[in-house]
């Protein structure tokens, strides 16, 4: 009896194995691309505008000629146009990894955008939310492609395809690439000037595209790059120990977000304060860094009183923490006595948690949870009631999946690596200098706690970036400016200045 079902055991483990390397070897169904195309009018720049929006899916083939996935895409392009080539194009992304588009598409670019509490005082709370006409959108001056990458909103692996080919650095670049070279040979659209808008990760990877687009036997020049909360140079924004360089970029974010929440700065214009701060930083804070325990007493001291005057936080706190100030706990120490978290995206909002003493808010994000509902629910109505999409999934607006499987590895299996920071900001730097016309717009909020400011500074001061191309813009608010109401006019119209500069 013991035999047989040993026998049995071992036959049911062998079918499995089967099964599991039959399923590993059929490729995924390759199903027929869906596309909805719906006709609209609107008001953009004072301009009345007719536009047509196409929502659909493109297959991306391998060099073999097999699809392997789909992207799918939202285009508004303008009506009526005789002289595409004089009609500007915008590609738009958004990050995370693992992130779709849907915070770019209706929240700044999109000619319906939803509305949240322009101050970060309320939750969005519960349905119905309110979504509005774009009353600062951009389609008078460019057509807009919002590009969702494999694994995020409706874009998957099929047939042949892996994961793996599309979720890293490089791979993730290069799939973009490819998209965007077959959407402009599709719509012939070669000779229009080409730009690309991404937020956060999606910065580091317009910096990635733009360099692909040279390759390839298809070189592609861009126009320019809108990177909206940069992250060129991830030494910059990785708060954690022993790396210098954070402590430095952070330190004005911090001071920024203590002047807003009445903490500092008191009496001060905020860019006086902050300019004050970037000379600290920089003349005092940095070389104290790099002296470390070869500081006397005395320095520290200094040091931490002036630091504690900066950033509000009680100078024996910073002096504990050796003067250096890990951002989750700022985020946990500055509103201490009222029992608040704020965000880290945007370090206006704030959030009540019932454990008052954690190392970091353990909710979450305030700036995320108080505004995702709000966005997820307007995309999906939006899709459904003006679009007419009718797909047979979900619509991921992120995917945590992805996020722990990303290829960080810049180059090929077997070659050596030593794993350090992500930094695409030198092949940027390459690139404007092989493309001679192309700008960079950089956008960066005052009180993004993740992808500071003075990171942005710090980053586009080096590495062969070609400075006299470069525009920097700053705002009131965090990583995602434009949910603040002044900011959204602020920015749409610094993208519309950096469009129509001549």
């Amino acid at each position: 009896m013991k035999k047989l079902v040993l026998v049995l055991v071992i036959v049911c483990h062998l079918s499995m194995a089967a099964q599991t390397k039959e399923e590993k070897s059929n490729p995924k169904p390759i199903p027929v691309p869906k596309s909805f195309v719906t006709n609209h009018k609107g008001v953009f720049g004072g301009k009345t505008i007719s536009y047509k929006a196409t929502a659909k899916e493109t297959f991306l083939k391998s060099e073999k000629g097999d699809s392997v996935a789909t992207i799918w895409s939202v285009a508004y392009t303008q009506d009526g146009i005789t002289h595409s080539a004089q009609r500007p194009v915008t590609f738009v992304f958004n990050g995370g990894p693992g992130s779709a588009s849907v915070w770019l598409h209706m929240g700044l670019f999109g000619p319906k955008i939803v509305k949240i509490d322009s101050d970060a005082k309320k939750d969005d709370g519960a349905a119905p939310y309110d979504l509005q006409t774009n009353e600062h959108g951009l389609l008078d001056l460019t057509d807009l492609v919002f590009i969702d990458p494999v694994g995020t909103g409706y874009s998957r692996v099929v047939g042949k395809g892996k994961e793996k080919d599309f979720w890293g650095l490089k791979e993730d670049a290069a799939s973009v690439a490819q998209f965007i070279r077959l959407w402009i040979t599709e719509n012939q659209r070669w000779f229009s000037p080409k730009y690309i808008a991404g937020e956060s990760y999606g910065t580091t990877r317009a910096a990635a595209v733009g360099k692909a687009l040279e390759g390839g036997g298809q070189n592609m020049a861009l126009n320019g790059l809108i990177l909206i909360s940069q992250a060129l140079d991830y030494d910059g924004s990785t708060s954690i120990h022993n790396n210098i360089t954070s402590y430095v970029t952070y330190l004005p974010s911090m001071a920024a977000t203590a002047w807003y929440h009445k903490k500092a700065g008191q009496g001060k214009d905020l860019e006086d304060f902050l300019e004050e701060c970037r000379k600290f930083t920089y003349n005092v804070y940095t070389p104290a860094l790099y002296k470390g325990n070869l500081l006397t007493h005395e320095e520290k001291n200094s040091i931490a009183e002036k630091m504690s005057y900066f950033i509000g936080l009680d100078k024996d706190y910073i002096l504990r923490s050796d003067l250096r100030i890990l951002m989750h706990r700022f985020q946990k120490q500055l509103l201490a006595d009222k029992g608040l978290s704020i965000g880290r995206l945007d370090g206006r909002f704030m959030g009540d948690e019932a454990d008052k003493l954690s190392e970091g808010p353990h909710l979450g994000d305030a700036s995320s949870y108080q505004i995702s509902s709000a966005y997820t629910a307007a995309l999906n109505h939006y899709f459904a009631s003006a679009l007419k999409v009718d797909m047979d999934r979900p619509y991921l607006t992120s995917n945590d999946k992805i996020g722990s499987k990303w290829r960080w590895r810049t180059v090929p299996d077997g070659s050596y690596w030593e794993p350090a920071p992500v930094n695409v900001s030198r092949a940027l730097g390459e690139t404007m200098r092989r493309n001679t016309e192309m700008r960079v717009l950089v956008a960066s909020g005052y009180f993004d706690l993740i992808t500071p400011f003075f990171d942005a500074e710090y980053t586009f001061s080096r590495n062969g970036i070609v400075k006299e191309r470069v525009t920097m813009t700053y705002y009131e608010a965090g990583h995602m400016m434009y949910v603040h109401e002044p900011d959204l006019i602020k920015l749409s119209k610094d993208i519309r200045d950096f469009l129509t500069v001549k």
